[in-house]
């Protein structure tokens, strides 16, 4: 099940390879306050499915990659926008864009966490 975006907290980033823990939420939260001056909401953690081959079969060493799924403050979006690139961060529509999402490798409840209209 996703986790609920609270109000103003509409666009949703994924962090390829980032482990925060639900321990460490807060800390988190301040990191990305004082790197980017945003506001952020934690809301999961997400281990990667394997990519399949053509056959539909598990590719060997692939997938278990921890990936942060988290929102951010809708008045921070803007400055957030090139700033997180260097850290690899990527807007969600990015990522399950039809050109650039080719492997499965997300649980299809995450298509809700969406701000976009198709």
């Amino acid at each position: 099940m996703n986790t609920q975006k609270e109000e103003n907290f509409t666009q949703v980033c994924v962090w390829p390879a980032c482990i925060v823990g639900t321990d460490k939420v807060s800390d988190f939260k301040q990191f990305m306050f004082r790197e980017f001056k945003v506001r952020v909401q934690y809301l999961e953690e997400i281990k990667t499915d394997s990519d399949k081959d053509s056959q539909g079969n598990p590719i060997k060493d692939t997938g278990a990659r921890n990936d942060l799924f988290f929102a951010v403050h809708d008045k921070d979006v803007g400055k957030f926008a090139m700033a997180r690139l260097q850290y690899g961060i990527r807007w969600l529509e990015d990522v399950l864009d039809k050109e650039n999402y080719q492997q499965i490798i997300y649980p299809p409840r995450v298509y809700d966490y969406k701000c976009w209209k198709e």
